[in-house]
C-alpha cells in the first residue's frame, strides 16, 4: 500500500517480538536498480542501523537474492509488473483474479499475514492461477521503519510463515514494506529468507478511491516512470480498481507492453 502518513486500515497487531539474528534502495528505471534511496516504494525519513551483510542470501532455487529494492520487469524494457496489495479479500480478490484471467495477465500479490490466515482458499487460488506471492507483513504497520529490529523481524517472518502455510507450502518471493517503510535491516532480513525487496514506480492512487477515470488517467500519465504498478484488492470498496484494471490491461497491451514479474 502506498504511503498515507502512517495510517493503516488494518488494526495494529502487537505480537510478542521474536528475537531473530538477521542481516542488515535503489533508484530504478526499466531495467536496472542503482543509486540513492529516495525513489518510489521506499521511505527514507528514518535512519536504521544496518546489520552485517550476508553474502549467502538465497532464493528457493538456490540463486542469490539481492537486498536492493527491485523495480525492473523480467520482460525487459517493455515489460510491466502488476502488483496487488493488502489482500486477500473475499469480495475483491476473486474479481481482480477474474480480470487478470480474462486478459491473460499474471501479477504479484502482496499479502498481509492476517488476511492470508483468514482466507487460505484465496491464497491457494492466487497460486493456482500462476501469480506470485509477496510478504506485506503481519499487520500492515506503515511506521515499521521506526520500530525495533525485533519488531520488524516478527512482522516479516510471521507473515512469511502465515502466507506459506495458507498457500499450501508456496513461499513469498518478494517483500514489500507497508507504505514503503523499508530499512536496511528489513531489506537484508527479507533477502536472507529468499524474498526480494519490492518497490513501485507508478502508484495508481486507487486506495483513495478517486474514481475509475482518475485511476486510469494516473497510470497512463505516469507509466513512463517505470514498470511496477501498484494497485489494491483490499482495504475497502475496490470496485474502482477492478474497473480500472479492466480498462488498463488492454490499453497496456495496445501500447506494446508485455506483463511480467519483478526481477528476482
Amino acid at each position: 500500500m502506498a504511503r498515507r502518513g502512517g495510517r493503516g486500515w488494518y488494526g495494529r497487531v502487537l505480537a510478542a517480538a521474536v528475537g531473530v539474528t538477521a542481516v542488515a534502495t535503489a533508484t530504478s528505471v526499466w531495467t536496472a536498480q542503482a543509486g540513492p534511496t529516495d525513489e518510489p516504494g521506499a521511505r527514507t525519513d528514518v535512519l536504521v542501523r544496518p546489520s552485517a551483510p550476508n553474502a549467502s542470501n538465497r532464493g528457493a532455487a538456490g540463486a542469490p537474492v539481492s537486498a536492493d529494492i527491485v523495480h525492473a520487469s523480467d520482460r525487459g524494457t517493455h515489460g510491466v509488473n502488476i502488483t496487488i496489495d493488502d489482500g486477500p479479500d473475499p469480495v475483491w480478490t476473486p474479481q481482480v483474479l477474474q480480470v487478470l484471467r480474462d486478459n491473460g495477465v499474471k501479477a504479484t500479490f502482496c499479502m498481509v499475514g492476517t488476511q492470508a490466515e483468514a482466507h487460505p482458499d484465496l491464497v491457494k487460488a492466487v497460486v493456482a492461477a500462476g501469480h506470485r506471492l509477496c510478504d506485506h507483513t503481519v499487520s500492515h504497520d506503515t511506521t515499521m521503519n521506526t520500530k525495533s529490529e525485533a519488531y520488524q523481524s516478527q512482522q516479516i517472518l510471521d507473515a512469511e510463515r502465515s502466507i506459506t502455510k495458507a498457500s499450501g507450502g508456496v513461499q513469498p518471493q518478494y517483500y514489500r514494506a507497508p507504505g514503503g517503510a523499508f530499512t536496511p535491516y528489513s531489506r537484508h532480513l527479507a533477502a536472507s529468507h529468499g524474498m526480494r525487496p519490492l518497490g513501485w514506480n507508478v502508484d495508481s492512487k486507487d486506495f483513495e478511491r478517486p474514481g475509475t477515470a482518475a485511476i486510469v488517467a494516473t497510470v497512463k500519465s505516469e507509466i513512463h516512470n517505470g514498470p511496477t504498478l501498484l494497485f489494491h484488492d483490499a482495504g475497502g470498496d475496490r470496485s474502482q480498481t477492478v474497473a480500472a484494471l479492466r480498462r488498463l490491461l488492454p490499453w497496456l497491451k495496445q501500447q506494446g507492453y508485455s506483463f511480467g514479474f519483478p526481477v528476482r
